[in-house]
């Protein structure tokens, strides 16, 4: 110390007072930083159902709730932890605190991309409501980051409620203003063209059909297709951003026109179609064509197979008497086709079945397809083509990621010889699919081998054809079968057995459905006209038989909205088609119950 100063010293009341100035200044600062911190969570208590949240498998219920009247259910499965997450706002270089209350066992809460080190927090096991808290720094540039919550792979449903995520407002952006001049263009009988102003801040916009959203659209326009002719319909637009989403427009109304008369190849407005074991005998009996009752409208002969998986080459060899006793002869076989025709029914040579393997990898085998395919249509003065590909005969390459621009050769070489086919024998032609769930419904959550690989690669490994087909495509009618469970459009798992089942799985088809969870990406509907739902006739037949009640529960709700159990679909559709069954044989063997079924709904 320099002790040529003199030491100078403070009075007291000096130092109090500055100390005093001191504390009053931070408490001023610790209260600003307080009153600057906010819960950035939008509906973190889910009182608005899943508004602002993206989850996989979630929904909403009312109990058990941890406050207010709405908590979050969500089940995983053994492919899906059932993961629920939301973008926030956020501010760089700041700190925060993610909390929220959860039910269940192994239930995960966290953050991601905070530009630092990304945080989780979980729970074992909570019977009752337990809390989990995490923190967190942003990075200096970071102006997002995503808050989730997930379970874990096949264990049993979590709940979650009152999310929080506490700290520094991310800037003052605000959900965009509600979009005008909503108004409608083209109206067809199962479509209605809207078009709108666009709104400043929008990043996109969200559609209303009569107060249920069903798709999100980038630009200003959106063709609502999947209607039902003369029928009446609501529709409003919101406007969206990262900030949530806005009020929703004025209402317009648009009333689609009459069914159009054409494109159905001749087929009755309802029709009950079935599969005749013409090529092989199993323990439900021979059943000759010519003794196939009057109601059944459209007859698939089972089987057409190749020679080879990837040859092409199909043949059609009709039973042997050793194996199927009273087998007509070819001649008899024959007439009885002509007679079914002269009555008004369609007869078509079904390809594939399950051990039906075919893979068109080559140009060479789709030419051969064609040809022999050809080859029998005209041998037996035929109808059309039923296409029942199973097992492995389509699958995705990894690169194949758009089902708009299919790219696996298999795909694109049976697409190629279905429309030459349709060509070749006109619009009169008559062309059918009957896919397994497996390659077109669960296509809503899994396609492909997904974007990190490691997926069947067969997964909806169907869409692409039925979209390129849609034109020329008279019936789908999916194996509502020896089916797995299956999510709908409610993000619920659907499992066979009951009349929910179908009414989720056609609901699917004929309101369109995001393909592997991409808003962005929506397999468009099919007309009510092209779709009819898959059955087993009978128990033997295969897993998944329902009762006739159901059956009859089933066409009530998709077509008139009525006798509905815990899955309500999007629209209502009394152009539905009908119902196919697996088999004719096995119809006849439960004493033909499927068929007085839809004769008795029907008529």
């Amino acid at each position: 110390m320099d002790r040529s100063r003199p030491l100078t010293r403070r009075p007291l009341v000096a130092l109090l007072t500055a100390a005093a100035l001191a504390a009053t200044s931070m408490t001023a600062l610790s209260s600003a930083a307080r009153a600057a911190d906010a819960d950035l969570a939008r509906n973190g208590g889910f009182e608005s159902g899943l508004d602002g949240w993206t989850c996989t498998a979630g929904t909403t219920v009312n109990a058990p709730v941890h406050s207010g009247t709405s908590a979050l259910k969500a089940t995983p499965s053994g492919a899906d932890n059932a993961r629920c997450s939301q973008t926030v706002t956020v501010e760089p270089d700041a700190q925060y605190t993610l909390a929220g209350h959860v039910r269940g066992s192994y239930v995960h809460l966290g953050a991601s991309g905070t530009g630092t080190t990304d945080v989780s927090t979980w729970t074992q096991s909570a019977p009752d409501w337990q809390q989990l808290t995490t923190t967190f720094r942003t990075g200096p540039a970071t102006t997002r980051v995503t808050i989730h919550l997930h379970g874990w792979y096949g264990t049993g449903a979590y709940h979650a409620d009152d999310i929080t995520l506490t700290g520094p407002g991310g800037g003052t952006e605000q959900p965009p203003a509600p979009p005008t001049g909503l108004r409608t263009g083209t109206v067809t009988s199962t479509s209605v063209a809207l078009s709108w102003s666009p709104v400043t801040g929008a990043t996109g916009y969200a559609v209303y059909r009569d107060g249920t959203r069903i798709r999100t659209v980038s630009g200003t326009s959106a063709t609502v297709t999947g209607l039902s002719p003369a029928t009446a319909y609501a529709f409003q637009v919101a406007a969206v951003n990262d900030a949530g989403e806005s009020a929703r427009s004025a209402t317009v109304t648009a009333t689609t026109t009459a069914p159009d008369s054409g494109g159905d190849s001749g087929l009755p407005p309802h029709a009950l179609v079935g599969y005749l074991h013409a090529s092989f005998a199993n323990g439900s009996g021979y059943t000759r064509l010519a003794d196939v009752p009057d109601s059944w409208d459209v007859i698939d002969l089972a089987f057409g197979e190749p020679t080879s998986v990837t040859s092409g080459d199909i043949r059609f060899d009709r039973c042997p008497a050793s194996e199927c006793p009273g087998v007509e002869s070819d001649a008899e076989f024959k007439a009885a086709i002509k007679d079914k025709q002269a009555a008004g029914k369609k007869v078509l040579i079904s390809i594939g079945g399950a051990n039906g393997q075919v893979q068109l990898t080559t140009t060479a085998a789709r030419d051969t397809f064609v040809s022999s395919v050809s080859k029998i249509i005209d041998e037996y003065g035929l109808d059309g083509l039923d296409i029942d590909f199973e097992g492995h005969s389509l699958s995705l390459n990894a690169d194949d990621t758009d089902f708009r621009n299919p790219r696996t050769p298999v795909i694109v070489n049976l697409i190629s010889a279905l429309k030459t086919l349709k060509a070749r024998y006109g619009d009169d032609f008559v062309l059918t699919m009957a896919p397994e769930t497996f390659f077109v419904q669960l296509g809503h959550q899994y396609y492909g081998t997904g974007k990190w690989g490691g997926q069947d690669p067969r997964a909806g490994a169907y869409l692409p054809v039925i979209h390129a087909l849609r034109d020329d495509l008279t019936l789908l009618h999916v194996q509502d079968y020896n089916s797995g469970p299956i999510m709908g459009l409610d993000n619920q798992y659907h499992s066979m057995g009951g009349a929910d089942f179908h009414i989720a799985m056609t609901d699917m088809l004929l309101t369109g459905f995001p393909v592997a969870g991409d808003a962005n990406n929506v397999f468009p509907p099919l007309r009510a006209d092209q779709v009819a739902i898959g059955m087993p006739a009978t128990t033997n037949a295969g897993n998944g038989y329902v009762s006739p009640a159901e059956v009859t529960k089933t066409l009530d709700c998709l077509t008139k909205r009525t006798n509905c159990g815990s899955y309500t679909p999007h629209g209502i559709w009394p152009g539905l088609r009908g119902l196919m069954t697996w088999s004719i044989n096995w119809d006849r063997f439960g004493g033909w119950e499927f068929q007085r079924t839809f004769d008795g709904y029907f008529g």
